[in-house]
């Protein structure tokens, strides 16, 4: 603001310009100063965090000791993780707003610390619990009513007994879990902070760098060799790093089974499910499902063939919109939008969220060494959700505004109605709320579209939704289910071995044995690409929520009785309740195959209404 003034001061004329050019990048950036107005703020909490650590030390071993000092224990527990929670989260987000500072990781760093600090101190609550046992808990509980905020959050730690360790075990793995944490820091400095990103020519004779978000920009380019270009160059870059990022992953990948092992699990995927109470139908059945639907996707791709003019589809030919559209969305009309498209969630739902739109919530725009992607935290309990952006502008920057923002209202819900220790929710049903959103803001779209050109776009991008978030996130799961299962065997992998696999299974999708999709070599590096990877078991819960979204979102549509109700009720239960119980008594059970086979038949209902307008056209 002082150098836009001293510019101002120097040419008068101008000042006018600049001085709106200044506020409006001041309303595209997050207000970090509400979390703290500087970094002696945060150090002093920090340090106010340390001396809270001192007195939960004190707790140890007298947690039965009376009522009174259960409930004291529990309390100091929960203020301690609540004040964590916005120590990390403003160290997190100081450093993804320019990657490359070193003030940035080293702040990130000592968050990082203070996170073992509490594992650490926490460390004697899981076995003392189990060691004082659910009868005598329950009697603690009766006899101080105002413990009893800690039911659940008691019950997911008893009924994990044969899985959680003495004090001095739980002490050593969380100091495994920090001195094993490379492997995700390394991924992440690497691509975002020191990937050496390829610069390449476009037949424009325009010159990009392609790091990750101008290849997620570049790679839906209408000319089909710039297209392969820009795929052959981003890969290429990959595959010269195959051997690095396959240490990484497989470390990671080390690291899950050497925990499930220690803590008695049979294998990864059981001790990831079991965090949440997962029942593992519902992995298994999502993938069985959408294996067996993957003439549903086929039909996708064929379809695609045909209205881009294709003979035959290549890999670099999945994102480019099937129809063409020069519409712009900047932030200020998808938001508009947005607003407009959950109107069906109710009054109060929108008010809160035009609110967060204009409070310095979100950081929309790119800029160099920002992180890419987007995400949205909503761990700073007193405070409020932000959301980190990177909008160009374009639908699906749009429909990505939607998903976080849903992430958003799902945070606040939650933090209005539950304390702070069930506020915080499970990915199970947080992608829910994204998803949701997302599903909305189509219905929207569509009813106001002003012809079957522009409903067209729509019906496009939900149709590439659904590939995304079903078909591709399962894919994603399946590739997970095979290496931890390897790993968990004792099998060793190296990057070749990684990217066999996944081309492998990403042939299979694709269908390029019988023609449908042609996948070279070098795409199948894609794996290394993919963050997700180094939060296990993660990705999975896309597919599912689409899945049980998809059903709520209709029935909220269609003004089923009580349908918003049960739906936001959902949101409003944060962690209060194991999230597959909370989806199934809303009405939808993904350990079936009942909720899989409604999206599939979603998918081929907007394909036959695409090719109803063609359709039509034809007979024009």
């Amino acid at each position: 603001m002082t150098h836009i003034f001293r510019i101002a001061l120097l040419a008068l004329t101008l000042a006018q310009p600049l001085l709106v050019m200044a506020a409006e990048l001041e309303a595209d950036r997050w207000n970090l100063k509400d979390l703290y107005p500087n970094q002696a703020a945060w150090d002093r909490d920090a340090s106010t965090l340390e001396r809270q650590l001192k007195g939960l030390s004190t707790c140890a071993g007298r947690l039965a000791q009376s009522p009174e000092r259960f409930k004291h224990c529990l309390d100091l527990n929960a203020q301690v993780l609540k004040r964590f929670y916005r120590l990390y989260g403003y160290a997190s987000q100081f450093r993804d707003e320019d990657t490359s500072l070193p003030s940035g990781q080293d702040l990130k760093q000592r968050a990082d610390v203070l996170g073992t600090r509490v594992e650490e101190a926490g460390a004697f609550l899981r076995p003392e619990i189990l060691s004082i046992g659910r009868s005598k808990v329950n009697t603690l509980l009766k006899a101080n009513k105002a413990s009893t905020l800690y039911t659940h959050w008691l019950d997911d730690i008893l009924r994990s007994a044969s899985h959680t360790l003495d004090r001095r075990g739980e002490e050593l793995v969380a100091n495994f879990s920090a001195a094993t944490g490379a492997a995700d820091a390394v991924y992440s400095t690497l691509t975002d902070a020191d990937m050496p990103w390829p610069k390449v020519s476009l037949s424009d004779g325009s010159e990009i760098v392609l790091d990750q978000t101008a290849y997620e920009k570049y790679r839906a380019l209408g000319k089909r060799s710039d297209r392969k270009t820009v795929f052959d160059a981003f890969w290429s870059k990959w595959r010269e790093f195959e051997r690095t990022f396959g240490v990484t992953l497989y470390e990671q990948l080390k690291k899950d089974a050497a925990l499930a092992k220690i803590r008695h699990y049979p294998d990864s995927l059981a001790q990831a499910l079991d965090a949440n109470k997962l029942p593992r139908a519902v992995y298994d059945t999502l993938l069985t499902q959408a294996e067996l639907h993957l003439p549903t996707l086929h039909r996708y791709f064929k379809l695609r063939a045909r209205m881009m003019g294709l003979s035959e589809m290549r890999y670099y030919d999945i994102y480019p919109p099937m129809v063409s559209s020069n519409l712009k969305y900047p932030i200020g009309l998808s938001t508009e939008l947005m607003l407009a498209s959950v109107k069906p969630l109710g009054e109060d739902y929108v008010h809160a969220m035009a609110q967060g739109t204009k409070s310095g919530w979100m950081d929309v725009y790119p800029r160099p060494r920002k992180r890419s992607g987007a995400y949205m935290n909503g761990s700073a309990y007193d405070v409020h959700p932000y959301l980190l952006l990177n909008h160009n502008d374009d639908y699906e920057s749009l429909t990505t505004l939607a998903h976080e923002w849903g992430h958003a209202m799902h945070s606040y819900l939650s933090i209005r109605s539950q304390p702070f220790i069930n506020a915080e929710y499970p990915t199970f049903t947080a992608e829910i709320a994204s998803t949701t959103n997302e599903l909305l803001l189509l219905d929207h779209m569509l009813k106001i579209a002003k012809d079957d050109s522009e409903r067209m776009i729509y019906l496009d991008s939900a149709l590439e939704n659904l590939r995304g978030t079903f078909f591709r996130q399962a894919m994603f799961a399946a590739f997970e289910r095979d290496v931890h299962s390897r790993v968990d065997k004792g099998e060793s992998l190296t990057g070749e071995a990684l990217t066999k696999i996944y081309g492998d299974i990403l042939k299979r999708y694709h269908g390029d044995t019988q023609g449908v999709v042609k996948i070279d070599e070098l795409y199948a590096i894609e794996w290394a690409f993919i963050p997700h990877f180094y939060n296990r078991f993660y990705v999975f819960q896309y597919a599912t929520s689409v899945t049980a979204a998809a059903t709520f979102a209709n029935a909220i549509l269609n003004g089923t009785p009580l349908a918003r109700e049960r739906y936001l009720n959902i949101l409003r239960a944060g962690g209060s309740n194991y999230p597959y119980e909370l989806v199934k008594a809303a009405g939808v059970d993904l350990a079936t195959p009942a909720p899989y086979q409604a999206v599939v038949a979603r998918m081929n209902s907007i394909m036959d209404q695409i090719e109803a307008i063609q359709a039509a056209k034809a007979l024009e």
